[in-house]
């Protein structure tokens, strides 16, 4: 299975916009065997089924993990360069 490189986590939050994370696929599985995605500082982590269901990843200890509102497919197009080819970081 092809999985999308990127998606965007949107996150409620108390302020008056939502709070969006964008993560990238690693190497890694999760338990339910699908990629693990995580962002630029690798805090955020999830995995990501390929009907867009997300398991969010502690990546550290005492950390309270929030469920994303929304989970949407970044396209290239979207992002520019891929990461580590100049693109955002």
């Amino acid at each position: 299975m092809d999985y999308p490189e990127s998606y965007q986590l949107v996150f409620q939050a108390s302020a008056v916009e939502d709070d969006t994370v964008t993560v990238w696929r690693t190497a890694q599985s999760g338990a339910g065997g699908y990629p693990v995605y995580e962002d630029e500082t690798g805090i955020v982590r999830a995995e990501i089924s390929d009907r867009g269901e997300v398991r969010m990843l502690a990546s550290g200890g005492h950390q309270v993990l929030g469920t994303p509102l929304v989970v949407r497919e970044v396209r290239d197009e979207q992002l520019g360069a891929p990461r580590g080819d100049g693109g955002p970081v």
